[in-house]
Formats: structure tokens, sequence, C-alpha cells
């Protein structure tokens, strides 16, 4: 009999140590809830939890009200409308697809006499809350940065015509003033002559840099809407070979295990390189090849490299040739204001990637652009995150 009752009494201890133990597994649950509801009620972002099958929301927090200033009725069919993406998402990526795991979106919605930009974050969980599949996510109100952002690029457009305008007006003087002294000045001797066409060939090298720079092209890029956000490396460096006169072969090579596509500013990219190739052409003797090449880096990431068969820079220089305005001992004689290469570090730096000078052993300069991709460095191509609109 005693057995019997040590046993009832072990059996009712454990279970009462069963029960405390899931007391506290309650009460710490309930402890974490009421945190995230604190967190979530009185964040400025609205949080939300959404069915990935019905579209119906489980949970959104009272921020959602506060910001779009809609109903809980009206807030579900907006959900709705902006989750018809959703089973095309599941199917990417139950194939292997991850691309559309995370999506980050900006959309806009009527708001009294205006418009109300939310920036809106979503990502697939499988199996939450007894569900086959949930999103879950944050609406961001980004109206106010829009306007900001918009204000700013507008001022940037005014300041950049400005600066055309003041720098055309002179410029076209002397040209003009250039242009007669070659005309009238067929008596003067070679020398003179010589130094007209230099003036001339200046304000062609001014002007060109103004377009390149400060055109009118270039303004209207700033702060639209949907600018070039990717490129085929390949066919970037394609481009960029054929801006390359024919006093100098170009020897273009490319990695086949180059990615398809390389997410970056377009235009920046472009004149980098740009910038690059015309620095070798200045540097090297007539007739000489220049190199191009694309690969995937040892490292990671992706890289482009110009090499030329020019004299190379003295090591004495090697920390200050990205410095701006700075000029070599070699620039003696060659046109340039020193900002070339300044300006083609700025843009790949702001990418996210490095630019880098060494001299080849055989001679001649490399230049070196590396750029991250995914998994090895900044956001330039994230495979779990795309800022668009776009529904697939």
């Amino acid at each position: 009999m005693l057995p019997v009752f040590l046993l009832l009494l072990a059996g009712a201890i454990l279970m009462a140590l069963r029960f405390v133990q899931l007391r506290r597994a309650l009460l710490r649950a309930r402890e974490g809830e009421t945190q995230f509801r604190l967190l979530s009620e009185h964040s400025r972002d609205a949080q939300f939890l959404l069915d990935a099958t019905t579209f119906e929301l489980l949970y959104i927090s009272p921020a959602a009200r506060r910001v779009t200033g809609l109903d809980l009725p009206a807030l579900q069919e907006h959900a709705t409308l902006l989750s018809a993406d959703v089973p095309a998402r599941l199917r990417r990526w139950q194939d292997g697809d991850t691309s559309r795991l995370t999506l980050v979106r900006e959309v806009e919605l009527p708001h009294g006499e205006g418009q109300l930009a939310l920036e809106i974050t979503s990502t697939i969980v499988e199996r939450m809350a007894g569900r086959a599949w949930t999103l879950v996510g944050s609406v961001r109100d980004v109206t106010q940065a829009q306007r900001e952002e918009s204000q700013r690029a507008l001022e940037q457009k005014r300041f950049a015509s400005m600066l055309s305008h003041e720098f055309r007006t002179p410029l076209a003087t002397i040209d003009g003033a250039a242009q007669r002294l070659v005309a009238t000045g067929g008596g003067a001797d070679e020398a003179t002559r010589k130094r007209y066409l230099k003036i001339q060939a200046a304000v062609d090298r001014l002007l060109a840099m103004i377009d390149d720079y400060l055109s009118p092209e270039r303004m209207a890029a700033i702060g639209r809407e949907r600018a070039a956000d990717g490129v085929a490396p390949s066919m970037l460096l394609q481009q960029a070979a054929a801006t390359v006169p024919a006093s100098h072969p170009v020897q273009l090579q490319l990695d086949e295990d180059l990615p398809a596509r390389l997410r970056c500013d377009v235009a920046g990219m472009a004149l980098a390189l740009k910038i690059l190739l015309e620095n070798a052409v200045k540097f090297s003797p007539a007739g000489s090849p220049i190199m191009l090449e694309g690969r995937l880096a040892p490292q990671g990431g992706v890289e482009f490299v110009v090499q030329d068969r020019g004299p190379g820079v003295p090591e004495s220089e090697m920390a200050q040739v990205f410095d701006k305005g700075y000029r070599g001992m070699h620039a003696a004689g060659h046109p340039g204001a020193g900002l070339g290469l300044y300006m083609a570090r700025a843009v790949v730096e702001v990418h996210g990637g490095s630019l880098q000078l060494n001299n080849r052993e055989e001679g001649g300069a490399a230049f070196r652009i590396w750029l991250p991709l995914p998994a090895t460095g900044k956001n330039l191509a994230c495979a779990e995150a795309n800022r668009d609109n776009s529904l697939t």
C-alpha cells in the first residue's frame, strides 16, 4: 500500500511541477504579447499579419488607422488589392526562387486632397499560427520624405541649370572669339595659329564636360521615378569599349560566369568606365592596345579592369591619384582638370565598391573596379528584396 501511495504522491508532485512550468511559460508568453502590442500600438510604422491564401488581415496595428485614416473594412479592401501578387510570389518561392521572399513596395493611396505615399515591406512566412502561409510586414508613411526628396532634386536641377548657363555664356564668347581669330589670322605665324586651335580645343573639352555632368538629360534623371537600376555587365562593358577611339584597339575579355544582371546606376557606372578608358587612351602610345576585362572576383563580387601600355603611375603619386584636382607628372601636355579619377571613384564607392590602381609588371597601369554582389556586400542586387512596384 505504501509503494502505491508514494507513486501517487510522486505523480502529484510531478504534475504540480509541470503545472508551475506551464504557468510560467504562459505568463512569459502573455508578457511577450503585451510587449509586442505596446511596441506595435505606439510605433510610427503599422505592423500587419495577412493570411497569404485568403488575404484576410489577421492583425493590423492601430498605427495603420492613424496613418491612413481608414477603418478596418477599408484597410482589408486595400490589403486584398495589394495582395494580387502573393500567389505568384508563393509559386516562385516553392520553385526555389527567393527573389520575392521579401518585397519592398511603394504605393500611393488617396488621402484628403492629395496622395499618401506608403512603403510596404512584406515577408512570406511558412506555417504560422496554424496557417499554411502568412505574410508579415510593416507599413511606413514616406509622404514627407518623398516631398523632401523631390524638393532636393528640384533644387539640384535648378542649381545645375544655373551652373550650366553661367559656364556656357563665357565659353560661347571665348569660342566665338577663337573662331574669329582662326578665320582672320591667316597672316599669323604658326605658333600663334596653334594657340588659337588650343583655345578652341579647350572650349570644346569644357563644353563636353558640361554635357556629361550638367546636361538637361542628366538633370532629368535626378529623382526620376523609374530610372534604370540594372544592366547586364557584358553589355555595359561592350558599350564602354565602343567609345574608345580607333587609335587604340580594345581587347575585351568577358568571364562567361558574369551575372546576367547587375543592379546599379547605369549612367553612373558607364561614366566611371568612360573616364578610365579615356585616361588609358590619354596616357598610352597611339596604336597600343587597351584591355577591358569583366570577371568574377576571387573574394566574391565582380570586377572590371582597364589596363593600358603607358608609362604607369610613379609610386610617389599612387596615394594622390584619386584626389580632387590632382594632376601627376605625366599629365603635363595633356588637357584635363584632375577631376576624372576623383569622380570615377566617387561613383564606384556610392555603389559600395572600390576603385584601385596598380602598375603592371610589363608596363602600364591597371585600374580595377570592384562591385559587391548580394552575398558579399551592400545591396546592389539583393536576392531577398526588390524595391519596385512590379507584381512579379
